[in-house]
């Protein structure tokens, strides 16, 4: 918890609850469902938590805004999204129903009234978003083919709509395509060696007819 501090010094008191409960919240869960790998959940702030708001450091996402997770997991990024930008609405979705449990019962915990979580594949979702989110699901070409239909004509962002995207190691071959992309290291953000290799990518995409 000291590690979110750090890096979001500004945070409300009803944020640093909602932050500091995670760790219960998702032990008590992973005993029941496993969503994050044993290894990981000692590591819960650092691995996923700080991880997913590396978004954060890159857009700070206006009230009003929509954003829809795709392969949300456990929660991740949504979650510790949506605790952070109280004013923006996510739409959380995953194909594993069990995984949505979590998510909605984390979400339930908190409070959250910013978040709805649904077991639903990303091709099916019928809405457009300022933004869609993820965490590495699968690789960009066949991840904007589900999305690209889903994206809002009007920009309110100093970056255009589109995909906001975590992902490690040398994207140079999978981003050959898109032209548009722009990579942000998490290591200019956070010191941890875990972000040494950690990217956002930025791919603003065009609203479709």
């Amino acid at each position: 918890m000291d590690e979110i501090l750090k890096y979001f010094p500004d945070l409300t008191e009803v944020q640093i609850e909602q932050f500091q409960k995670l760790d219960f919240l998702y032990h008590d869960w992973n005993e029941k469902i496993n969503v994050i790998s044993r290894k990981d959940i000692d590591s819960l702030y650092t691995k996923h938590i700080l991880h997913s708001l590396g978004i954060a450091k890159v857009m700070k996402f206006e009230p009003g805004t929509t954003v829809l997770d795709v392969g949300t997991g456990g929660g991740f990024p949504g979650i510790p999204l949506a605790i952070l930008f109280p004013e923006t609405r996510f739409y959380l979705i995953d194909v594993i129903a069990k995984k949505i449990k979590v998510v909605q019962g984390v979400a339930d915990a908190l409070e959250l009234k910013n978040v709805k979580a649904e077991q639903k594949r990303a091709e099916l979702v019928k809405a457009d978003f300022d933004f869609i989110v993820s965490r590495a699901v699968t690789n960009m070409p066949d991840f904007v083919s589900w999305v690209k239909d889903k994206i809002k004509k009007q920009h309110k962002h100093t970056l255009k709509n589109g995909i906001l995207y975590l992902k490690g190691g040398d994207l140079a071959e999978e981003l050959k395509d898109f032209p548009s992309a722009t990579l942000y290291n998490l290591s200019d953000y956070f010191e941890d060696e875990f972000f040494e290799t950690k990217k956002v990518v930025h791919l603003p995409l065009k609203f479709k007819v």
